[in-house]
C-alpha cells in the first residue's frame, strides 16, 4: 500500500513538472520568456494586495456604520456585513495564489539562469551575468518578504472579523452592538497596520518591477 501511495505522488510530480515545461515552451513560442512571466505575476500579486486592501478598508467601514445603527433592518445590515466579511476573505486567499504562483515562477528563473551561466565562453560576461542574478535574487527575496508580512497581517484581522461576524449573527439585538461598538477601536487599529503592511509590501514591488524593465 505504501509503495502504491509513494509511485502516486511521483507520478503526480512528474505530471506537474510535466505540465510546468509545457506551459513554458508554450509561452516562449509566443516570445514570453520566465523573465516576463515572473513580471506578470508580480504584477498580478501586486494588484491582487491592492484589491484586498481596499476590501478591508470596505468591510472596517461596514462594522463602523453598524456600531452606529439607530434603528431599521438589522438583518440586512448583518447581511451585508457578512458579505463584506466573506469578500474579505475570498481576497486574503486571492493574494496567498498570486504569492505561491509568482514564488514558482521566480524560483524556476533563478535555477535557470544558474545553471545558464555554465554555457558562457566569457569569463567577464559569466561574471557580470552572476552578480546581476545575485543582485536580481537578492531584491526579489526582499519583495517576497514584504508580501509574506503583508499577507500574515491579513490573519488576525480575518479572525477578529470572523469573531464579530459569528456574535452577530446568533445575537442581532442592540447589547451585540455594543460589543462591537467595545472592540471596533482595536480592530480598526489592526486593520491600519496591515494597511500599512500592504502600502509597504506595493511599493516594495513597484520598485522590483522597475528594474526588470
Amino acid at each position: 500500500m505504501r509503495q502504491l501511495v509513494l509511485a502516486g505522488v511521483v507520478f503526480a510530480m512528474l505530471v506537474v513538472a510535466g505540465c510546468k515545461s509545457v506551459y513554458y515552451s508554450t509561452m516562449e513560442a509566443f516570445g514570453s520568456e520566465k523573465r516576463d512571466i515572473l513580471n506578470s505575476r508580480l504584477v498580478d500579486a501586486r494588484d491582487s494586495q491592492k484589491q484586498a486592501q481596499q476590501q478591508f478598508k470596505t468591510t472596517m467601514q461596514r462594522f463602523k456604520e453598524l456600531t452606529g445603527f439607530q434603528g431599521g433592518d438589522l438583518e440586512s445590515k448583518y447581511n451585508t456585513l457578512k458579505g463584506q466579511y466573506d469578500s474579505c476573505e475570498s481576497r486574503s486567499k486571492a493574494v496567498s495564489s498570486r504569492i505561491n504562483s509568482l514564488d514558482e515562477v521566480a524560483k524556476d528563473l533563478f535555477t535557470e539562469w544558474r545553471s545558464e551561466l555554465a554555457q558562457y565562453q566569457d569569463d567577464k560576461l559569466r561574471a557580470a551575468s552572476e552578480r546581476k542574478l545575485e543582485d536580481t535574487r537578492a531584491k526579489y527575496r526582499d519583495v517576497l518578504a514584504s508580501m509574506k508580512r503583508a499577507e500574515a497581517s491579513m490573519q488576525p484581522v480575518l479572525a477578529k472579523f470572523h469573531d464579530q461576524v459569528l456574535f452577530l449573527k446568533h445575537n442581532l439585538n442592540a447589547s451585540a452592538l455594543d460589543s462591537l461598538h467595545a472592540s471596533t477601536a482595536g480592530i480598526e487599529s489592526d486593520v491600519s497596520s496591515l494597511i500599512r503592511e500592504m502600502e509597504a509590501s506595493i511599493a516594495e514591488t513597484d520598485k522590483f518591477i522597475a528594474t526588470l524593465k
